[in-house]
């Protein structure tokens, strides 16, 4: 396993942004601390949060940095005269969109649910350029919500309905998850595995679905 350490600055370093991402609502709060390479473009962080998060990208997503909103122009772009102009997510990196530590911005998640994530850097490390080609998961705290149940008003109803056994819906809510879920566990051992099969410097929408689905245990 991959242990980034801070190091002297130096020909060949790139810098290695330590992110703390929490998901906005959610009480006790899900979260994950991340070390991403700088140069990472913005394609390539969407990968990383869908992987260690525990989305699925079945839905839209962008970053919010101040007035700018970046996005995968191909499916998602400003639709009338004056909407907005989205900027394409694969032409900017991270260190461009937050240069210095303590900047933050934010990442939505499906438009309809609205899943949003502040995201903070911590820390700015340096690292050889050679070993900065994985992200990687230093910690994190509880489960992913269940795709598709509402945002956070639903997920929050859904746990009281998974808790009470004698709740009228218990049964249905159970059969529609389809598996178990187990809102407090989260395994950091289980990410790093997974956010290693992520291809670098970019992981296509395939590739990206063939990591989700083995992380997931799911089989076509």
């Amino acid at each position: 396993m991959i242990s980034f350490i801070e190091t002297t600055a130096g020909k060949g370093n790139v810098p290695i942004y330590q992110l703390k991402v929490v998901l906005l609502g959610t009480e006790p709060p899900v979260w994950r601390r991340l070390q991403v390479p700088g140069n990472a473009k913005l394609d390539w962080l969407h990968a990383v949060l869908q992987v260690a998060i525990g989305w699925t990208n079945s839905h839209l997503h962008a970053f919010q940095v101040g007035e700018d909103r970046y996005s995968d122009t191909r499916v998602h772009f400003a639709e009338f005269e004056g909407d907005p102009e989205i900027l394409e997510e694969r032409k900017f990196t991270l260190r461009e969109i937050a240069p210095s530590e303590q900047d933050a911005f934010n990442y939505e998640y499906d438009f309809g649910d609205s899943w949003e994530h502040e995201i903070t850097v911590e820390k700015i490390l340096l690292l050889d350029a050679a070993a900065a080609k994985t992200a990687h998961c230093l910690d994190g705290a509880r489960a992913c919500p269940p795709e598709d149940c509402g945002g956070i008003w639903g997920y929050a109803n859904l746990l009281k309905i998974l808790k009470n056994r004698k709740h009228p819906e218990h049964k249905s809510m159970k059969e529609w998850i389809s598996r178990p879920f187990d809102a407090a566990a989260f395994d950091v051992a289980k990410t790093n595995f997974w956010l290693r099969k992520l291809k670098w410097p970019r992981a296509t929408e395939a590739q990206l679905r063939k990591v989700l689905m083995g992380r997931d245990d799911y089989h076509e």
